[in-house]
C-alpha cells in the first residue's frame, strides 16, 4: 500500500492566519503528547509514523507550499510539486505517474489518497488499512471512507449507499449529495443511508493509470510535468468517482473532524489564548490568537475569537466564523511565509502613485539552512545582517557576512544566502513590479550557478 498525501487550500478558511502560501493545515494551533505546539501536518504526520505507515508516503503540493512541509515534517518524505494549481485530479494524477514512472511500483499496489489536515485519532490509521480488501471483497474499482455522522450537517457532502448490498463491513455507493441543507442532510441521516464524505479513498494504481490513458494524460512523471498545464482544472470526485459505478465504501464511526472554521478548531485548541493579550472573565468561550508583539484586550466579549496577524485582524462570534471565505474579498500578497529554510515576514509596504513599491521584510534563516539562489528581473533589494552569521553568493562570489553587513543587490543579479548561525537579515526591495519575474536556480552551496 501506498499513501498520497494532499496539501493545498487557498488558505481563507482561517485568515488571518492561514493565507494563500500559509494553508490551515500548516498552523501550529495544537498541541503535541508533550505540550509543544504543533500543526495538523505534524499532528497526522506523527500519528502515521506512530502506526508505521509514513515510509509509505509521498505528498502532492504547490511549490508555495513545498518549503513548509519540508520545515515541518522534513526532507525525507517524497514531495510531489504541481507546476501549477490544476485541482486534485490532476495532483493525483501527477503523483500516479511518480509513483509508476520513478518509484516503480506495481500496477497492482493499492493507493490510498487522504487530505493531510483531518482531525483523528490512532484507530482511523489502522481503518485505512482495511480500504484495500475492500477493492477485492465487493468487488470495486474505487473504496470510500463514509463516517458514520454525529447530527445533519451542512459542511460535509455525503455519501449514499444501497442497504442491501454488502459484503461484510463493505456496503455499495449508489450516489452522493453535496453539501445538501440541515433538513434534507436530517433525512439522509434518519434513513440509515448516508455517511459524510471524509475524502478518503482506495484504489489500485492500474485502475488511475488506465483513467489517465483514456483521457490522453501522460505515465510518465517528466512528460506530465512538462504538459501540466494542459490539464483540466477539476476535482478528482467530479473527474472520476462520480463516473465510476462499483464504488463500495468502509463506514468509519470513530472521531473525525474538519479543523477548517475557527469555531471547529478553537474547541480543539487546549488554551484559549495564544499572544500577548487579555481575556476578561465576562468574555466567555472567547479565543485570542495574537501572531504581533502589541497588547490586545477583549472585555465583555463571549462566543467571540480574535485573531491578530500581519495579515488583518479578525473578530468574528465563532458560529459566524463559517461564513468567513465567502466574506472574505481582500487580495494581498501574504505577509508572513514559512519555507523550507526559515521564515520570512513583510514588515512595511508602499505603493506610490506612480507605482514605484517599496517593501521591507525581515529573513530569518536557520543555521544550517540556505535559501535558494535568485533573480530578480525587475527590483532592486538592499539586504542587511542584524544578528547571526553565514555567506552570501551574489554573481559567482561568495562573502563571509556578520552582524553590520549590508548589501546593494541589482536586478539581474544571482543570489542567496547560507546561515552559519541562526541568521536574522533586512531586506528592502523596491521597484515597479515586485512580484514580477523571479527565477529560482537550483543551488548546492560551492557548485557553480549558470
Amino acid at each position: 500500500m501506498r499513501l498520497i498525501l494532499l496539501s493545498g487550500g487557498s488558505g481563507k478558511r482561517l485568515w488571518p492566519l492561514s493565507n494563500e502560501a500559509r494553508s490551515k493545515q500548516f498552523l501550529r494551533m495544537l498541541q503535541d503528547p508533550e505540550g509543544h505546539p504543533e500543526s495538523m501536518l505534524q499532528r497526522m504526520w506523527r500519528q502515521l509514523q506512530s502506526v508505521g505507515l509514513a515510509d509509505r508516503c509521498i505528498v502532492a503540493t504547490s511549490a508555495n507550499q513545498s518549503g513548509m512541509i519540508v520545515n515541518q515534517i522534513g526532507a525525507h518524505v517524497p514531495i510531489i510539486v504541481e507546476p501549477e494549481r490544476r485541482d486534485t485530479f490532476a495532483a493525483i494524477a501527477l503523483a500516479s505517474a511518480y509513483l509508476h514512472s520513478v518509484q516503480d511500483a506495481s500496477p497492482d499496489e493499492t493507493i490510498v489518497v487522504l487530505p493531510v489536515d483531518a482531525y483523528v485519532e490512532a484507530d482511523f490509521f489502522h481503518a485505512l488499512l482495511e480500504l484495500e480488501d475492500g477493492l477485492s471483497e465487493m468487488p470495486a474499482n474505487l473504496v470510500l471512507m463514509g463516517v458514520s455522522p454525529t447530527g445533519p450537517s451542512e459542511k460535509y457532502g455525503y455519501i449514499l449507499i444501497e442497504s442491501a448490498v454488502r459484503s461484510g463491513k463493505y456496503m455499495k455507493v449508489k450516489g452522493f449529495h453535496e453539501k445538501p441543507s440541515t433538513a434534507i442532510a436530517e433525512q439522509l441521516i434518519a434513513r440509515s443511508h448516508a455517511y459524510w464524505n471524509c475524502g478518503v479513498f482506495a484504489f489500485r494504481l492500474h485502475y488511475m493509470l488506465a483513467r489517465m490513458q483514456d483521457r490522453h494524460v501522460p505515465l510518465h512523471y517528466a512528460q506530465l510535468s512538462r504538459q501540466y498545464d494542459s490539464l483540466r482544472k477539476i476535482s478528482f470526485d467530479y473527474e472520476i468517482v462520480e463516473k465510476e459505478p462499483r464504488i463500495a465504501m468502509l463506514p468509519y464511526a470513530g472521531a473525525w473532524k474538519d479543523l477548517g472554521t475557527w469555531n471547529a478548531l478553537t474547541e480543539e485548541m487546549a488554551e484559549s489564548q495564544i499572544g500577548m493579550g487579555t481575556i476578561s472573565e465576562d468574555s466567555t468561550n472567547t479565543h485570542l490568537i495574537n501572531e504581533l508583539n502589541i497588547p490586545v484586550t477583549i472585555l465583555g466579549v463571549p462566543d467571540s475569537v480574535v485573531v491578530v496577524s500581519p495579515d488583518g485582524i479578525l473578530v468574528a462570534d465563532k458560529s459566524a466564523s463559517p461564513r468567513l471565505k465567502e466574506t472574505l474579498s481582500y487580495d494581498l500578497r501574504p505577509m508572513f511565509e514559512e519555507h523550507s529554510w526559515g521564515t520570512s515576514k513583510v514588515l512595511d509596504y508602499s505603493k506610490h502613485a506612480d507605482g514605484f513599491e517599496i517593501l521591507t521584510r525581515q529573513m530569518v534563516v536557520k543555521a544550517g539552512k540556505q535559501t535558494d539562489i535568485e533573480i530578480h528581473f525587475e527590483r532592486t533589494e538592499i539586504w542587511s545582517v542584524v544578528s547571526g552569521t553565514g555567506e552570501m553568493y551574489l554573481d559567482g562570489k561568495t562573502m563571509q557576512i556578520q552582524k553590520g553587513f549590508t548589501c546593494q543587490i541589482p536586478p539581474k543579479s544571482k543570489h542567496g544566502v547560507k546561515a552559519f548561525t541562526e541568521l536574522y537579515v533586512l531586506e528592502i526591495q523596491s521597484g515597479v513590479s515586485l512580484n514580477a519575474d523571479t527565477i529560482n536556480l537550483v543551488f548546492t552551496w560551492g557548485s557553480a550557478v549558470v
